[in-house]
């Protein structure tokens, strides 16, 4: 069964919203930054007082609190239990709006709710003052000494993004290193300065969270909420304004955007598996539209990350492999958004969790399938294939220049990368060569002089821009040496050739190139069926030769059966493709 948990958001509790949800305060007792050590305070504390509660505060960083209460209470209670050492000293008041979402108790959502009343503990009650009146009390906070005593606290990582709040709010522009030097003691000086506070150099545990809740700010629109997703196995921290669960087609749990965000989906990944199956999905995350050509790749032994750009979105994909299990995360997000995208990702890594059990391997299966989908992602594809022929020993091929114009990257059989060495505009010709060098199966064997009118003649190519996964011969005849309006760079065919053979090898019945075909507008003439044409070899030889490519001469003479011929064709066509 489906099961998707929206940890902190329930129906009743958002029914008790009343007038004084506002005013409702909070006595916070202790920041962790991390949500395993804070869920370990939370229980601690819940052990010995009541109205324990656990919220975030952005920026990695976790509050223990109770209440909620009246403003009035809530000093009553700071008093009573600092004075009773039952909470730290430096323990403040905070309000309702310094705190994100609930993560205890599991399931609570006090944010929007009447306060309560202290329930104190029977120790305590005979201490209980009258209320304070009704107003917001003076904030504790901590002295420089006790402010050292705390940062000292904190690990490298936390430090460190104290130094990139500071930095993002224009006050810090040295390095990131979790050191707290004059440079970082001077920029926290600027801020509380900034802010109407003390100004020591040394940021109170109050004022960090201020200065996190500066930074994080920019997220409140998206409602970033924690969501245990327990089929995949995972529970993370994601923006449920922008993206909602759509359904599951293992290995991936999709997460469609609302609408709020234009662009806006998550996607997290789930499976069984080893290194081979997260090396698998290294490769084939990269097929994928989601994932663009533009960006960073790095794969390590345990994990990979994948980011790709282009003008529409930037998508950011991570998946790591422990105890037999493949999990990790996709967000795809629009361009132009950058500050608020960085921000959400590094709070879905950092509030990404791994739970109990991975996703069924069988999930989604009763989906619509197609040729062209992955677990429900559409592959990326092509802008337009064309054929090509190789011509020499190195992998350098030939094919039509109308297939190679305008792309951002050239594949040859879909796999190897490829650049334009040489062409010739005139006639339509280009020479490919791959990035790495290849081995192919047979290369291009030309006829030396014209061919004989009227002969049978075969182009090898690809006929649907490679939905078939092998190159298919479509036989003809050799109508003319000239072109329709006398060109001799043109030999005329009577062939009932398509698009996707054009750049593919016109060969005669021994085998022998005579030409490569050429597309079926030429020179702004749509041409009628049955008739096409080719660009001959001796314009095909000029070219190969400026570019310093040696060409075999065909030696075989005679007839070869149809199976023979196919074959021989099939070692040396390939499929030329042009990407975005």
């Amino acid at each position: 069964m489906k099961r998707i948990f929206l940890s902190f958001v329930l129906i009743f509790f958002a029914a008790l919203r009343s007038a004084y949800a506002q005013d409702a305060a909070w006595v916070q007792i202790e920041a962790q930054p991390s949500l395993n050590a804070a869920e370990s305070r939370a229980r601690s504390f819940a052990a010995a007082l009541p109205d324990v509660n656990g919220f975030s505060l952005g920026g990695g960083w976790y509050a223990v609190a109770l209440g909620p209460y009246s403003p009035e209470d809530a000093a009553s209670v700071l008093r009573n239990y600092r004075d009773e050492g039952r909470i730290p000293r430096d323990s403040f008041i905070a309000f309702s709006a310094a705190f994100r979402q609930q993560f205890w108790p599991v399931g609570a959502n006090l944010l929007n709710v009447t306060p309560l009343a202290p329930a104190l503990s029977s120790e305590a009650e005979t201490v209980v003052e009258a209320p304070a009146p009704a107003q917001k009390p003076e904030v504790s906070d901590e002295t420089p000494r006790e402010a050292r005593v705390s940062e000292a606290a904190l690990s490298r990582d936390a430090k460190k993004n104290l130094q990139i709040a500071l930095q993002w709010a224009g006050f810090y522009n040295a390095a990131i290193d979790g050191s707290f030097g004059r440079g970082t003691r001077n920029s926290m000086a600027a801020w509380q300065e900034s802010n109407n506070f003390e100004k020591t150099g040394i940021l109170t545990t109050k004022q960090r969270l201020v200065l996190f809740q500066q930074y994080n700010a920019v997220l409140d629109s998206l409602d970033l909420r924690f969501v245990e997703d327990t089929d995949a196995g995972i529970e993370i921290a994601l923006p449920t304004s922008a993206v909602t669960f759509d359904r599951y087609e293992s290995p991936f749990s999709h997460y469609e955007g609302t609408g709020f965000v234009e662009g806006a989906k998550v996607i997290l990944i789930s499976q069984t598996g080893d290194q081979n199956t997260l090396f698998g999905l290294y490769d084939i995350l990269q097929t994928l539209e989601t994932v663009p050509l533009d960006g960073e790749r790095k794969r390590n032994k345990n994990d990979f990350a994948l980011i790709g750009e282009n003008d529409s979105f930037i998508s950011h994909t991570e998946a790591s492999l422990k105890d037999g299990h493949v999990k990790g995360f996709m967000l795809i997000w629009p361009t132009g958004d950058e500050e608020r995208r960085t921000r959400l990702l590094r709070e879905m890594q950092i509030n990404f969790t791994r739970l109990e059990g991975v996703l069924d391997p069988t999930a989604g299966m009763d989906e619509l399938q197609a040729i062209d989908l992955v677990s429900g992602l559409k592959i990326r594809t092509p802008k337009l294939s064309r054929s090509g022929f190789y011509v020499s020993s190195n992998g350098a091929t030939l094919t039509s220049l109308d297939a190679v114009r305008s792309c951002n990257r050239i594949t040859i059989e879909g796999d190897y990368d490829a650049q334009i060495s040489a062409t010739d505009d005139a006639n339509g010709l280009a020479l490919l060569r791959p990035d790495e060098m290849l081995a192919p199966a047979g290369i291009a064997n030309f006829r030396n002089g014209q061919p004989r009118l009227k002969t049978e003649v075969a182009v090898a190519g690809y006929p649907f821009e490679g939905a078939l996964n092998a190159p298919t011969l479509t036989f003809g005849r050799l109508a003319d040496l000239r072109g329709l309006g006398g060109e001799t760079t043109l030999n005329r065919l009577e062939m009932e050739a398509m698009s996707g053979d054009v750049g593919g090898p016109v060969l005669d019945t021994a085998g022998a190139i005579i030409g490569m075909l050429a597309p079926k507008e030429m020179k702004s003439r749509a041409l009628p069926a049955g008739v096409g044409f080719s660009v001959p070899n001796s314009v095909i030889a000029v070219m190969l030769s400026d570019a310093g490519v040696e060409t075999a001469e065909a030696t075989q003479s005679v007839a070869l059966p149809t199976e023979d011929l196919a074959s021989l064709a099939a070692d040396m066509t390939v499929l030329v493709s042009c990407w975005e």
